[in-house]
């Protein structure tokens, strides 16, 4: 489990691709050892195994499924990656419960500077936008967010300088694609609710 709080980022420094999916190595100052081996760490809000770590580098395997569920099947050299580690128990949690499992991609519409904030607007997919709620949680790139705005298959984020300073979420331009993932209490009430009108 993570909670959308990021306080590092890395650096796409290679990336191979294999028949069953995609070997990617990301640069990063993350404090790991040979025992995280193993450890689930989320990339742009992917959940993704360490298989080897090597001074800086990192290296994770992507299967055809989170290729195909997220932006890295646009995966290119250089790219900044969000990273989280983790929640350990009793551990605060300032976000909200993430899953690390991508939802779908998002197009980016709109840009729109507010004082030192931004205003971003998102086109969302309309089997996604019915698990929309205004003031609810939402994951982008492994950012966690509060949706502002909905405006039919479209909805807003607000996001602070602090937010920025940290996250990709600042070198976003128009029609660049990110990861989203719904607020897992979205969509088990949305769930709860079909099931009890069958």
């Amino acid at each position: 489990m993570f909670n959308g709080i990021i306080y590092q980022q890395g650096t796409v420094s290679k990336f191979s691709k294999l028949n069953s999916g995609t070997k990617i190595f990301i640069k990063s100052k993350l404090k790991l050892d040979k025992k995280d081996i193993g450890s689930s760490i989320a990339c742009d809000g992917v959940c993704l195994t360490l298989i080897s770590k090597r001074k800086d580098l990192l290296e994770f395997y992507l299967s055809k499924e989170s290729i195909n569920k997220s932006k890295f099947k646009h995966l290119k050299i250089g790219q900044k990656i969000n990273l989280e580690l983790p929640l350990k128990y009793g551990q605060d949690i300032s976000g909200h419960i993430c899953q690390g499992h991508v939802d779908c991609t998002s197009l980016l519409k709109k840009i729109k500077k507010v004082g030192k904030s931004i205003v971003l607007e998102f086109k969302i997919e309309n089997k996604f936008s019915k698990y929309l709620i205004p003031k609810a949680s939402i994951l982008i790139n492994g950012v966690s967010l509060t949706i502002s705005k909905i405006k039919g298959s479209n909805f807003q984020i607000w996001c602070i300088p602090h937010t920025l300073k940290l996250t990709n979420l600042s070198s976003l331009k128009v029609n660049d694609i990110v990861n989203i993932e719904i607020d897992i209490l979205s969509k088990y009430v949305k769930k709860f609710y079909e099931n009890k009108k069958v």
